[in-house]
This record gives structure tokens, sequence and C-alpha cells, in this order.
């Protein structure tokens, strides 16, 4: 059982989510509880991958739990008139028990505890929220207002004509409420966020390691001096709030801030200084006030914490816009850098971070300019014009690079480019423009209307080309974050929800959390390191073996097992991973696991296999077959054979001495009944083609 899918992978999340949901009421039951409703369960599981940016099933924090009860059921859950109020809290609760129970919580999130008070907290707020027309999504007001008006639901027809009637504007609705759905659907989009491409783990120093570098920062001992300087008494400043320009004078040379001293009316000639003063302005190591600027005390620790403070020198990054790009006396027009400057900024940071291989400029220059085509129409000017603007937002954005490596935050040097980024994709296409939908009407009650159209760029294979020249055709500037990048790069990761692991980070997880989580979300090289770190942690490598082994004993699903027995395996050093294999081919609980993966990795071959080892195979494929494809889907692949074949498999599975009774269990009720069912109703579809002249179902032939 996986606790991660790609947002494509629609038929496998479906799968899952039916299984847990099963899993959950029967864990529920047993445990003397009340048992969970799916519908909740399923809802958690679809908020946890559609509607956040990470999609980590089993990561839960306690701003999720909030979010999922307050915001996503209330406008996602649609409650008809008379229908009984959902126990949303207590279906959360028990979906969280469960995964904490069997290994399947994501260590890196809050404890259950912490979570569960979450849940109490809002479970409060529950009914008046679900209650709260405004929290609704537009697809849910429509359809309660519907029903409420005594309109079938599963009538389309009688649907169609409800929505020609709102079209016509013939329907009563609660027009105030509908106003704040629409304003919040323009703000936001429909329920749900675009999912955030995964980060590969990095590795850093420890926190004194990183407090280390950031103090032979000399940026960050010119915006301590400037505060210094400034003082508790304050010191006099211009008329517009400038420093003097004898002041300045002084404090370029007392902070060898590099400027040309020269002969300047105002510090604002002074760029290096003015970018400093401004800098610690919006950091608020330094304040403003009737004329005067003084040391903010309050920044006084701050100021003696290195680290600390280089955190939030960079923080401060994202609001130097103006500093940096502007034109204060305005002589000079902003590039198309300045309006997009805290998307772009961002966007280029997390480029950068976690690439195995320092970025090439022109690679880096050019996803930018994808950017700005995104966001302004370059096509009102010429040729000579679009150069020009893109030109500008290139001296623009290297302005940027400087001063992000004036601050230690990337390194930048010459060399020939990696040959991975030498093998471009694919020419992007262009979406064309997404169809106007009438006034507060959902895509669900808007059936009518087409989807996006996609053309390609006839340009783009050509600008492809010229790039892969250019990173071709000698050294090239490459730019790569350093170690206090990443940190605080990875830091506004976090902060958004996205996954950004780090190498370490899980020496004290449980074992079925680390096995889980290097599964899904770390590469091999970085599981081997981490896997070295908790093994350490953890008693060496015989106590570190055995807590392991028992992680995959206790996985409650086969496919999740095999997963975790797989990557133990792979992250082994030399040929520990198949010797640990091989021995457990005697393990009566783990033997079909280590059966399965040794078989996938081709270590083993059918012929090698004694009987008993085939039979133990055929119910171990069988459970992953059910888990991965859900009933319906697995029934369809095990008849495709016949009846009978299907029969003597499952047969072959119950007197194989599995160690997994509860599913076998679920497969002997498919011996007694579904698979019956599903045979008589194949038979009788396979008549009915007979008798229309074809034996197979027309469909599309797979590539």
């Amino acid at each position: 059982m996986r606790m991660f899918f790609e947002p494509e992978d629609e038929e496998a999340f479906t799968a899952a989510c039916e299984q847990l949901a099963r899993r959950v009421a029967d864990w529920g039951r047993a445990q003397g509880g009340e048992e969970a409703d799916p519908i909740v369960v399923e809802s958690a599981l679809e908020y946890r991958h559609r509607g956040t940016v990470d999609g980590r099933l089993g990561l839960w924090q306690a701003r999720h739990a909030e979010e999922f009860l307050l915001d996503w059921l209330p406008r996602t859950l649609t409650r008809l008139p008379g229908e009984p109020l959902v126990d949303a809290p207590g279906g959360l609760r028990a979906l969280l028990r469960y995964m904490d129970a069997t290994g399947l919580a994501d260590p890196r999130g809050d404890a259950f505890d912490v979570v569960e008070r979450a849940v109490d907290a809002a479970a409060g707020q529950f009914e008046a929220a679900m209650a709260d027309r405004t929290r609704w999504g537009m697809a849910k007001f429509w359809a309660t207002t519907a029903a409420e008006q005594g309109v079938d639901l599963h009538d389309q027809a009688a649907m169609m004509r409800f929505t020609e009637r709102a079209r016509r504007d013939e329907v009563p609705y609660d027009r105030d409420a509908l106003d704040v759905i629409m304003a919040r659907h323009r703000r936001t989009g429909p329920p749900g966020s675009e999912r955030a491409e995964p980060q590969l783990p990095v590795v850093l120093p420890g926190e004194d390691g990183l407090r280390a570098q950031a103090a032979e920062v000399p940026l960050l001992r010119q915006l301590s001096g400037l505060a210094d300087w400034a003082g508790p008494q304050g010191r006099e400043l211009t008329k517009t709030g400038r420093l003097r320009i004898a002041d300045a004078r002084e404090l370029v040379a007392t902070l060898e801030t590099g400027d040309r001293p020269g002969s300047p009316r105002t510090s604002a000639e002074l760029p290096r200084l003015n970018l400093i003063f401004e800098w610690a302005k919006k950091a608020r190591l330094i304040r403003v006030a009737k004329g005067r600027v003084y040391a903010v005390a309050k920044a006084r620790p701050l100021l003696a914490d290195p680290l600390a403070l280089w955190q939030r020198a960079f923080e401060t990054v994202f609001e130097l816009r103006e500093p940096l790009l502007g034109d204060a006396d305005g002589f000079r027009l902003t590039s198309l850098l300045y309006d997009v400057y805290e998307d772009v900024l961002p966007d280029v940071l997390n480029t950068l971070y976690s690439l195995p291989y320092p970025m090439p400029w022109p690679q880096l220059r050019d996803s930018v300019h994808l950017a700005y085509r995104m966001s302004f129409d370059l096509t009102q000017g010429t040729a000579a014009q679009q150069r020009g603007w893109l030109l500008s937002a290139d001296h623009d954005l290297r302005h940027v690079l400087d001063v992000l490596q004036r601050l230690g935050a990337i390194s930048r040097e010459q060399g020939m480019v990696d040959p991975a980024f030498l093998e471009l994709p694919a020419p992007e296409t262009t979406l064309g423009p997404a169809p106007e939908l009438p006034a507060g009407m959902p895509p669900e009650f808007a059936e009518l209307l087409g989807g996006l159209s996609a053309a390609s760029d006839p340009q783009a294979e050509a600008s492809a080309k010229r790039l892969r020249a250019e990173l071709a055709d000698g050294p090239v500037e490459l730019i790569h974050l350093t170690d206090l990048g990443t940190h605080a790069v990875r830091q506004r990761l976090l902060a958004e929800g996205r996954s950004a692991p780090l190498v370490g980070e899980l020496a004290h997880a449980p074992a079925a959390g680390l096995l889980g989580v290097l599964a899904e979300h770390y590469d091999p090289d970085s599981a081997r390191a981490e896997l070295a770190a908790w093994t350490t942690a953890h008693g060496g490598c015989e106590a570190a073996r055995s807590q392991l082994l028992q992680a995959v004993r206790q996985a409650p699903f086969r496919t999740r097992a095999a997963a975790l027995l797989d990557t133990l395996a792979t992250a082994l050093p030399g040929g520990d991973g198949e010797k640990l294999l091989r021995s457990l081919r005697a393990d009566p609980e783990l033997a079909p696991t280590a059966l399965s993966v040794l078989t996938a990795c081709d270590i083993l071959a059918p012929d090698d296999l004694t009987e008993a080892e085939a039979h133990l195979m055929v119910a171990e494929s069988l459970l992953q077959l059910l888990e991965t494809a859900g009933e319906d889907a697995f029934l369809d692949v095990v008849l495709s054979g016949g009846r009978g074949q299907a029969e003597d498999a499952i047969q072959a599975a119950l007197t194989s001495g599995h160690p997994d009774h509860t599913g076998l269990e679920q497969l002997r009720r498919f011996e007694q009944g579904s698979l019956r069912a599903k045979s008589a109703q194949l038979g009788r579809l396979n008549a009915a083609r007979a008798r229309r002249g074809r034996t197979k179902p027309k469909g599309k032939r797979r590539r």
C-alpha cells in the first residue's frame, strides 16, 4: 500500500482509498470503537492527495486537521436536505489512530496527540462550518440549491432543466453567499492545490556548522556594523530620509561596501551602501523615526546569532524589489522582472534546490524567459523590442544573483555543463484560453462547454536547439546553492507544506516510518545514507536490522511490506541486501515478501522456486493484485483465464500457509460469492457479444 501517488495515478489512488477505508473500519470494530464512516476516511485521503501541495497521505499536522474539517469538507462534501451530519471528526480520528498503530504515519508529521488535539478543537466548529453557505464550493452550492427545490440530483434530464433555468436567472438562490463563493473561487480556484514538484533529499552540516559559515559572510558584518553605527541614540538623516553624505562617505570606508567614493551628491549614488541601508530597514535591524535612524533594540539577540541574522537577511531579499530593481528618481524604466519579482525569485531558488549538478546560466535564463512569456503578452512588440525587454530583464536577474552571491546563498563559477543538461525535453505546449462559464456555474453543471485547447509552439524546437548549442559550446556560468542557501530554501519549502527531505532527519523515526519514507521519497544513494545514520542511532547493524525486519512483518498491506523490504535490501551496503533476502526464504512470516522481491528483481526465476514457494507466490501475487487494483478489477483479471483457473489459483493461495490471514479471508469470500457472480456476469456479456458477431470488446490498441 503506497501512501503517495502522482496526481495522474487516479486508478491506483482510488483503489488505495477503498482498501484503507475498509481496513480502518475493520480495525475500529476490532478495537471496540465505532465504525469510521468510509466517506470521511476517503475524503481525508482525497484532501491530502488533491488538496495539498505535497500529497503525502500519511503526513498530518495540526493545520491539516483544521483545514480538512473546517474548509475542505464544507467546500466539497454535500449534505442534502434531511440527511444526518457525518461524524467527520470521529472518522478522521479513526484514520489517524489506524495509521499511527500500523506504521503508515509519516514520522515527519506532528505527533499523534498534537493532531488529535487539533481535531478536538475543530470538532466544536464543524457543524457550523458545514452549515455556512459561504464556505461551500460552487458545485456543492448549486447541487444543494437544486435538491432544496425538489430536483432529483440523479435525474440527468431534471438537472439539465434546472441548469437551464439557472442560466436564465429563474432559480431563487442565496445571492450573497454565491458572491462570496465566487470571489473565493476567483482568488484560490476550485478545491485542491497544484501539486508541487518533488525535491530530492539534501545533505547539510549541522546547525553549528551553518552558524560558522554564516559568521564568515561579509554582508552580515556590514548589516551589523550599520546597526551599531546607528545605535540607540540614533543618527540624523536628510529631509528625504537618506543618509547624510558625510555619514555615507564614512560608512563606505568603515563597512567596506566597495562603492566608488567619487563625488556623490546623495547616498543614493552609492548603490551598495544604499542597498545595505534599505536591507537593514526591511530586516528590522534599524528604524527611521522623526528624521533619525535608530538601532532596533529587539534585534540585539538576532545580531548576536550569525545564523539567525543570516536567515533574516535571506528572507528580506524577497522584500527588496524596489531597492534592487526600482529607480527612486524615475530615470530608468523597470524591467519585466520588476513586476514578477516575488514570483520569479522563489521559482529560481526552488529550481536550484536539490539539483545534483550546478545549473547553467543559459538554462536558468531561458526558464525565466518562459515565465515572462506566460505573464506578459510580448507579441505586442517587434522582435527587436522583445529581445530588448528580455535583455533588460536578464541584466536585472544577474543583479539579483550578484546580491545572493554576496549574501553567500549561491555560488557561481565557470565550467562545462553536466551532460544531463544537454538532454533537453521536448518543446512545451501552449494552452489556449479557458472557456468562460456562466456566472456562478461550476464546471460540473456546464457539460456542454469544451476543454482547453493545446497547440505546439512553432519556435520551441528552434529555441531548444539554440540552447543546446550554447550549453555545449565551451564553459558557461554554473550556479548552485551553498549550504546556507540550501538550508534557507528548505525552510521556505517546509513552511509551504512541501516535501523537502534532509538526510539524517529520520535518525530517530520508528522503523516502519523510516522505511516508508525511504521507499517513496528517497533516491538510492540518499536512502543508503539515511539508513546508515538510523542504524548508528539504533544500536548498530544487528539491533537495527532486527527492528527493521519487524516493521516489515507488521506492515498491514502486502504491497507495502514488499516495498519496505525491497527498500531495506537496496539500501544495505554491498551484497548484504541479496544475502538478507535469500536468508528470509525460510522465515514463516517474511518468506512470501522476500520471494516477491527476489523475483521482481530477477534474482530468482519461477523455476528456482520449490512447490511450496510457488504456492506462496500465487497467494502473494493475488493479495498484491487485490490491494492495487481493487475488487472489481481483481475479479476481471483472475477470471480472464476462466472461472476454473481462477478457482484453482485462489484454492492454491488458501492452502499455501500464507501468513496474511486477513487477506486470505477476503480471497475466501471471493471464492464463495463474488467469483461466481462475476463469472456469470462475464458469461452473459460474452454471449451477448457473440450474438452481435464479435467475441472481444473493441478498444484502443496499446502502444
